[in-house]
């Protein structure tokens, strides 16, 4: 089976590019990383034919509070009403380490939901330590991970041997940002069964150009011929 493929995508400009180019799943976020109001998320969803996951943020930090805590909870019902496959989130706690309270009470609210934990697991002080708390967690499926906080052009390497060393947790695993052609099959030899792409998508690689079919059919014809 070819991995699977996600992509990024803003707006609704952005999903014919990624559906017609043979992505598998969207992400959808905003410019600011936060969750999108409920019109956004119900115009890219009644666009695509695909399975759509949607950002779970409400401050750009990697903590949330009570009050946020309702908020999101109550959002991801509101996101699968309109018609969601599931959601992205994840945060972390004082030590750095993830908040197995906030994340699981989300999930725990919304059995069945699969989510995706997204690149705070980057910031994590304990890579390991972090991962046997991600493993407790219902519902997650993938891991969004560059190995770095600077991405893949610097955690290449890490996460490489990371994945080879564990491969329950290569599975999970979600490649994202500074992504580049090299690296898919070494990633895919090593267990990794899915990728997530951002900028590469896009012309000139800009948030600014919309969602390209080439440059998705590009990596979609990448990861077919990985296997």
């Amino acid at each position: 089976m070819s991995p699977l493929l996600e992509v990024e995508v803003r707006q609704v400009r952005d999903v014919a590019g990624a559906v017609e180019g043979g992505a598998d799943r969207l992400l959808l976020t905003t410019e600011s990383g936060l969750s999108p109001d409920l019109k956004q998320a119900l115009g890219v969803i009644r666009e695509a034919s695909i399975p759509v996951r949607v950002a779970l943020r409400l401050n750009e930090s990697r903590t949330t509070t009570g009050g946020e805590f309702t908020r999101l909870c109550g959002l991801v019902g509101e996101y699968l009403a309109l018609g969601a496959e599931g959601v992205m989130f994840g945060f972390l706690d004082a030590e750095l380490g993830v908040d197995v309270e906030v994340c699981g009470g989300i999930a725990e609210a919304n059995p069945g939901v699969p989510w995706t934990f997204n690149d705070a697991i980057d910031d994590c002080l304990e890579t390991e330590r972090a991962w046997r708390a991600l493993r407790t967690l219902p519902g997650l499926d993938a891991v969004l991970a560059s190995g770095s906080p600077r991405g893949l052009g610097v955690g290449y390497d890490e996460l490489l041997a990371f994945a080879e060393g564990d491969r329950s947790a290569a599975a999970m695993l979600l490649p994202g940002r500074g992504l580049v052609a090299e690296q898919v099959p070494w990633l895919v030899r090593a267990g990794v069964g899915q990728f997530h792409l951002g900028p590469q998508s896009r012309p000139s690689g800009s948030y600014r150009a919309y969602v390209d079919a080439g440059h998705v059919r590009s990596w979609r014809l990448l990861l077919d011929n990985s296997m």
